[in-house]
Protein backbone atom coordinates (compact mmCIF):
# COMPACT_ATOMS: atom_id res chain seq x y z
CA UNK A 1 0.00 0.00 0.00
CA UNK A 2 1.23 3.19 -0.98
CA UNK A 3 1.87 6.09 1.43
CA UNK A 4 0.62 9.82 -0.15
CA UNK A 5 0.50 13.53 0.33
CA UNK A 6 -1.77 15.68 -0.52
CA UNK A 7 -1.07 19.40 -0.02
CA UNK A 8 -4.26 21.35 0.10
CA UNK A 9 -6.23 18.39 1.35
CA UNK A 10 -8.94 20.46 2.70
CA UNK A 11 -9.72 22.15 -0.80
CA UNK A 12 -11.90 21.37 -3.48
CA UNK A 13 -9.57 19.27 -5.58
CA UNK A 14 -7.08 18.07 -2.99
CA UNK A 15 -10.18 16.17 -0.66
CA UNK A 16 -11.82 15.09 -4.08
CA UNK A 17 -8.30 13.61 -4.45
CA UNK A 18 -7.75 12.13 -1.22
CA UNK A 19 -11.47 10.38 -1.72
CA UNK A 20 -9.91 8.81 -5.22
CA UNK A 21 -6.90 7.49 -2.95
CA UNK A 22 -8.64 6.37 -0.01
CA UNK A 23 -11.14 4.26 -2.26
CA UNK A 24 -7.72 2.99 -3.92
CA UNK A 25 -6.22 1.79 -0.61
CA UNK A 26 -4.05 4.51 -0.44
CA UNK A 27 -2.85 5.41 3.03
CA UNK A 28 -3.44 9.44 2.91
CA UNK A 29 -1.62 12.26 4.62
CA UNK A 30 -2.51 15.55 4.12
CA UNK A 31 -1.69 19.59 5.20
CA UNK A 32 -3.85 22.38 4.72
CA UNK A 33 -3.69 25.76 6.51
CA UNK A 34 -7.52 26.08 6.03
CA UNK A 35 -6.77 29.63 4.28
CA UNK A 36 -8.78 28.68 1.36
CA UNK A 37 -9.68 24.85 2.10
CA UNK A 38 -12.30 23.99 5.08
CA UNK A 39 -12.55 20.83 7.36
CA UNK A 40 -16.23 20.42 6.28
CA UNK A 41 -14.55 19.14 2.42
CA UNK A 42 -12.96 16.86 4.37
CA UNK A 43 -15.25 16.08 7.49
CA UNK A 44 -16.22 12.15 6.26
CA UNK A 45 -12.77 11.13 5.97
CA UNK A 46 -10.92 12.55 8.51
CA UNK A 47 -10.58 9.68 10.48
CA UNK A 48 -9.25 7.86 7.35
CA UNK A 49 -6.51 10.40 7.03
CA UNK A 50 -3.36 11.75 8.61
CA UNK A 51 -4.05 15.53 8.58
CA UNK A 52 -1.92 18.19 9.83
CA UNK A 53 -3.00 21.98 9.92
CA UNK A 54 0.38 23.49 8.52
CA UNK A 55 1.21 25.65 6.14
CA UNK A 56 3.77 24.88 2.69
CA UNK A 57 6.19 27.71 4.15
CA UNK A 58 6.41 26.25 7.20
CA UNK A 59 9.74 24.21 6.04
CA UNK A 60 10.40 21.86 9.15
CA UNK A 61 6.91 20.86 9.08
CA UNK A 62 6.51 19.85 5.41
CA UNK A 63 9.44 18.01 5.62
CA UNK A 64 7.92 16.00 8.40
CA UNK A 65 4.92 15.28 5.78
CA UNK A 66 7.08 14.05 3.06
CA UNK A 67 8.83 11.62 5.49
CA UNK A 68 7.53 7.96 4.77
CA UNK A 69 5.52 9.43 1.35
CA UNK A 70 5.68 7.52 -1.83
CA UNK A 71 3.81 9.95 -3.59
CA UNK A 72 2.85 13.87 -3.31
CA UNK A 73 -0.20 15.62 -4.92
CA UNK A 74 0.18 19.20 -4.96
CA UNK A 75 -2.78 21.26 -4.63
CA UNK A 76 -2.32 23.86 -2.27
CA UNK A 77 -2.11 27.26 -3.80
CA UNK A 78 -4.18 30.67 -3.68
CA UNK A 79 -5.61 29.97 -6.89
CA UNK A 80 -6.95 33.76 -8.08
CA UNK A 81 -6.34 35.61 -10.64
CA UNK A 82 -7.21 38.77 -9.12
CA UNK A 83 -5.85 37.96 -5.89
CA UNK A 84 -2.21 37.95 -7.39
CA UNK A 85 -3.02 41.37 -9.20
CA UNK A 86 -3.69 42.72 -6.11
CA UNK A 87 -1.20 41.20 -3.66
CA UNK A 88 1.49 39.58 -5.73
CA UNK A 89 3.82 39.62 -3.29
CA UNK A 90 1.58 37.59 -1.05
CA UNK A 91 0.25 35.17 -3.32
CA UNK A 92 4.44 34.47 -4.62
CA UNK A 93 4.85 32.73 -0.91
CA UNK A 94 2.00 30.15 -1.25
CA UNK A 95 1.94 29.62 -4.75
CA UNK A 96 5.96 29.05 -5.35
CA UNK A 97 8.27 29.65 -2.65
CA UNK A 98 5.43 26.87 -0.99
CA UNK A 99 6.24 24.48 -4.04
CA UNK A 100 10.01 24.68 -3.86
CA UNK A 101 9.85 24.27 0.01
CA UNK A 102 7.18 21.14 -1.30
CA UNK A 103 10.28 19.92 -3.51
CA UNK A 104 12.98 19.96 -1.53
CA UNK A 105 11.87 18.03 1.17
CA UNK A 106 10.67 15.33 -1.30
CA UNK A 107 13.91 14.93 -2.43
CA UNK A 108 15.36 14.92 1.01
CA UNK A 109 12.68 12.67 1.89
CA UNK A 110 13.21 9.86 -0.85
CA UNK A 111 9.56 10.36 -2.66
CA UNK A 112 8.81 8.68 -5.44
CA UNK A 113 6.68 10.85 -7.69
CA UNK A 114 4.84 14.59 -7.19
CA UNK A 115 2.31 15.24 -9.14
CA UNK A 116 1.92 19.28 -9.04
CA UNK A 117 -1.80 21.15 -9.64
CA UNK A 118 -0.48 23.62 -12.61
CA UNK A 119 -2.69 25.96 -14.33
CA UNK A 120 -3.67 26.85 -17.69
CA UNK A 121 -2.86 30.54 -17.34
CA UNK A 122 0.35 29.95 -18.56
CA UNK A 123 -0.79 29.99 -21.94
CA UNK A 124 -1.75 33.72 -21.53
CA UNK A 125 -3.99 35.35 -24.26
CA UNK A 126 -2.50 34.19 -27.65
CA UNK A 127 -5.01 33.64 -30.17
CA UNK A 128 -3.81 30.17 -31.07
CA UNK A 129 -6.67 27.23 -29.97
CA UNK A 130 -5.97 24.75 -28.61
CA UNK A 131 -3.63 25.43 -26.32
CA UNK A 132 -0.87 23.20 -26.35
CA UNK A 133 1.96 22.07 -24.06
CA UNK A 134 4.57 23.03 -27.16
CA UNK A 135 3.63 26.34 -27.28
CA UNK A 136 5.56 29.22 -25.86
CA UNK A 137 3.82 30.48 -22.48
CA UNK A 138 2.64 33.71 -21.99
CA UNK A 139 1.29 34.35 -18.67
CA UNK A 140 -0.84 37.49 -18.01
CA UNK A 141 -0.99 37.33 -14.34
CA UNK A 142 1.54 37.13 -11.06
CA UNK A 143 -0.72 33.56 -10.76
CA UNK A 144 0.05 32.44 -13.92
CA UNK A 145 3.46 33.45 -13.90
CA UNK A 146 4.26 31.90 -10.37
CA UNK A 147 2.31 28.52 -11.17
CA UNK A 148 4.17 28.40 -14.23
CA UNK A 149 7.82 29.17 -12.45
CA UNK A 150 6.83 25.96 -10.15
CA UNK A 151 6.27 23.90 -13.32
CA UNK A 152 9.96 24.73 -14.32
CA UNK A 153 10.98 24.01 -11.00
CA UNK A 154 9.32 20.75 -10.92
CA UNK A 155 11.16 20.01 -14.64
CA UNK A 156 14.72 21.03 -13.25
CA UNK A 157 13.97 18.68 -9.82
CA UNK A 158 13.91 15.87 -12.14
CA UNK A 159 16.67 16.89 -14.54
CA UNK A 160 19.16 17.82 -11.95
CA UNK A 161 18.36 15.39 -8.85
CA UNK A 162 16.29 12.57 -10.74
CA UNK A 163 12.97 13.11 -8.60
CA UNK A 164 9.91 12.16 -11.30
CA UNK A 165 7.96 15.21 -11.43
CA UNK A 166 4.34 15.58 -13.19
CA UNK A 167 2.72 18.82 -13.56
CA UNK A 168 -1.03 18.67 -14.99
CA UNK A 169 -2.30 22.15 -16.22
CA UNK A 170 -5.82 22.36 -15.10
CA UNK A 171 -8.53 24.13 -17.19
CA UNK A 172 -11.12 25.73 -15.14
CA UNK A 173 -12.06 22.88 -12.81
CA UNK A 174 -15.85 23.01 -11.44
CA UNK A 175 -17.63 20.25 -9.40
CA UNK A 176 -19.15 19.76 -6.01
CA UNK A 177 -17.13 21.48 -2.64
CA UNK A 178 -16.20 23.87 -4.54
CA UNK A 179 -16.95 26.93 -2.28
CA UNK A 180 -19.21 29.79 -4.20
CA UNK A 181 -18.85 32.48 -1.73
CA UNK A 182 -14.59 32.34 -1.95
CA UNK A 183 -13.58 35.33 -3.97
CA UNK A 184 -11.19 32.23 -5.01
CA UNK A 185 -13.88 30.00 -6.80
CA UNK A 186 -14.83 29.38 -10.36
CA UNK A 187 -17.74 31.10 -12.23
CA UNK A 188 -19.33 28.06 -12.35
CA UNK A 189 -19.99 27.25 -8.61
CA UNK A 190 -20.71 31.34 -8.58
CA UNK A 191 -23.32 31.06 -11.16
CA UNK A 192 -25.16 28.20 -9.50
CA UNK A 193 -24.98 29.35 -6.01
CA UNK A 194 -26.66 32.57 -7.08
CA UNK A 195 -29.26 31.50 -9.65
CA UNK A 196 -30.63 28.76 -6.64
CA UNK A 197 -30.71 31.27 -4.42
CA UNK A 198 -32.85 33.39 -6.82
CA UNK A 199 -30.34 36.14 -7.48
CA UNK A 200 -28.42 37.65 -10.56
CA UNK A 201 -25.40 36.28 -11.05
CA UNK A 202 -22.34 38.77 -13.42
CA UNK A 203 -20.60 38.53 -16.05
CA UNK A 204 -17.17 40.48 -16.86
CA UNK A 205 -17.26 41.65 -20.33
CA UNK A 206 -19.30 40.86 -22.78
CA UNK A 207 -19.78 37.06 -22.11
CA UNK A 208 -18.49 35.39 -25.30
CA UNK A 209 -15.51 34.78 -23.09
CA UNK A 210 -14.87 31.03 -23.51
CA UNK A 211 -13.95 28.31 -21.26
CA UNK A 212 -12.95 25.24 -21.48
CA UNK A 213 -14.58 23.81 -18.10
CA UNK A 214 -13.63 20.65 -16.75
CA UNK A 215 -15.82 18.52 -13.84
CA UNK A 216 -13.79 17.30 -11.00
CA UNK A 217 -13.69 13.61 -12.07
CA UNK A 218 -11.63 14.23 -14.96
CA UNK A 219 -8.73 16.01 -12.90
CA UNK A 220 -9.09 13.21 -10.01
CA UNK A 221 -8.53 10.34 -12.76
CA UNK A 222 -5.82 12.30 -14.36
CA UNK A 223 -4.17 12.60 -11.34
CA UNK A 224 -4.25 8.69 -10.36
CA UNK A 225 -3.08 8.29 -13.82
CA UNK A 226 -0.46 10.40 -13.77
CA UNK A 227 1.01 9.05 -10.85
CA UNK A 228 0.93 5.33 -12.25
CA UNK A 229 2.25 6.32 -15.75
CA UNK A 230 6.24 4.79 -16.69
CA UNK A 231 8.27 7.51 -15.87
CA UNK A 232 9.82 7.22 -19.37
CA UNK A 233 6.32 8.88 -20.40
CA UNK A 234 5.52 11.67 -17.78
CA UNK A 235 8.82 12.40 -15.35
CA UNK A 236 9.63 16.49 -15.91
CA UNK A 237 7.21 16.79 -18.16
CA UNK A 238 3.99 19.08 -18.53
CA UNK A 239 0.09 18.28 -19.81
CA UNK A 240 -2.88 19.76 -20.18
CA UNK A 241 -5.82 18.26 -18.57
CA UNK A 242 -9.20 19.33 -19.34
CA UNK A 243 -12.08 18.05 -21.92
CA UNK A 244 -10.62 19.67 -25.23
CA UNK A 245 -14.14 21.65 -25.89
CA UNK A 246 -15.64 25.23 -24.73
CA UNK A 247 -18.09 27.01 -24.10
CA UNK A 248 -18.90 30.46 -23.86
CA UNK A 249 -20.20 32.12 -20.33
CA UNK A 250 -23.22 32.92 -21.82
CA UNK A 251 -24.07 29.51 -23.09
CA UNK A 252 -22.59 27.87 -19.05
CA UNK A 253 -25.55 30.44 -17.95
CA UNK A 254 -28.15 29.34 -20.21
CA UNK A 255 -27.57 25.86 -19.46
CA UNK A 256 -27.50 26.44 -15.54
CA UNK A 257 -30.36 28.07 -16.07
CA UNK A 258 -31.89 25.74 -17.66
CA UNK A 259 -31.32 23.02 -15.27
CA UNK A 260 -32.05 24.80 -12.59
CA UNK A 261 -35.52 26.44 -13.39
CA UNK A 262 -33.64 30.53 -12.94
CA UNK A 263 -35.95 32.80 -14.31
CA UNK A 264 -33.93 35.74 -14.05
CA UNK A 265 -31.52 37.40 -16.16
CA UNK A 266 -27.47 38.24 -16.26
CA UNK A 267 -25.45 41.72 -15.15
CA UNK A 268 -22.61 42.64 -16.93
CA UNK A 269 -19.10 44.21 -15.48
CA UNK A 270 -16.02 45.44 -17.44
CA UNK A 271 -13.33 42.73 -18.19
CA UNK A 272 -10.66 42.10 -15.14
CA UNK A 273 -7.24 42.59 -15.49
CA UNK A 274 -5.39 39.54 -16.80
CA UNK A 275 -8.45 37.27 -17.49
CA UNK A 276 -8.02 35.64 -20.71
CA UNK A 277 -10.63 35.39 -23.42
CA UNK A 278 -10.94 32.22 -24.66
CA UNK A 279 -9.07 28.88 -23.77
CA UNK A 280 -9.63 25.19 -24.99
CA UNK A 281 -6.93 22.45 -24.53
CA UNK A 282 -5.65 19.67 -26.95
CA UNK A 283 -5.42 17.11 -24.75
CA UNK A 284 -3.76 14.78 -26.90
CA UNK A 285 -0.22 14.72 -24.85
CA UNK A 286 -1.94 13.06 -21.35
CA UNK A 287 -4.52 10.52 -23.68
CA UNK A 288 -0.67 9.76 -25.65
CA UNK A 289 1.22 9.39 -21.82
CA UNK A 290 -0.89 8.34 -19.45
CA UNK A 291 -4.16 7.19 -21.14
CA UNK A 292 -6.25 10.25 -20.11
CA UNK A 293 -9.60 10.70 -21.39
CA UNK A 294 -12.87 12.39 -20.48
CA UNK A 295 -14.88 10.63 -17.76
CA UNK A 296 -17.51 13.22 -17.43
CA UNK A 297 -18.46 15.71 -19.95
CA UNK A 298 -20.30 19.87 -18.91
CA UNK A 299 -23.86 18.78 -19.31
CA UNK A 300 -23.06 15.77 -16.59
CA UNK A 301 -20.71 18.09 -14.55
CA UNK A 302 -23.59 20.81 -13.97
CA UNK A 303 -26.09 17.53 -12.97
CA UNK A 304 -24.05 16.10 -10.56
CA UNK A 305 -22.67 20.12 -9.44
CA UNK A 306 -26.06 21.74 -9.36
CA UNK A 307 -28.00 18.45 -7.46
CA UNK A 308 -24.87 18.78 -4.17
CA UNK A 309 -25.72 22.58 -4.54
CA UNK A 310 -29.45 22.29 -3.78
CA UNK A 311 -28.60 19.41 -1.21
CA UNK A 312 -26.01 21.30 0.50
CA UNK A 313 -28.54 23.87 1.13
CA UNK A 314 -31.32 21.90 2.41
CA UNK A 315 -28.71 20.35 4.81
CA UNK A 316 -27.23 24.05 5.71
Amino acid sequence: MSTVLVTGIAGFIGSSIARALLAEGAKVRGVDNLSTGSTANIEEIRSSIDFRNVDVLDQHAIDEACHGVDYVFHEAAIPSVPKSVDDPIGTNGPNLTGTLYLLEAARKAGVKRVLYAASSAAYGDSPELPKSETMLPAPLSPYAVQKLAGEHYLSSYTRVYGLETVSLRYFNIFGPRQDPSSQYSGVLARFISLMLAGQTPTIYGDGLTSRDFTYIDNVVSANLLAAKAPAEKVAGRVFNVATGDRITLLDAFAEIKRITGYPGGINHAPEREGDIKHSVADISAAKSAFGYKVVADLAYGLEQTIAWAKESVVSA
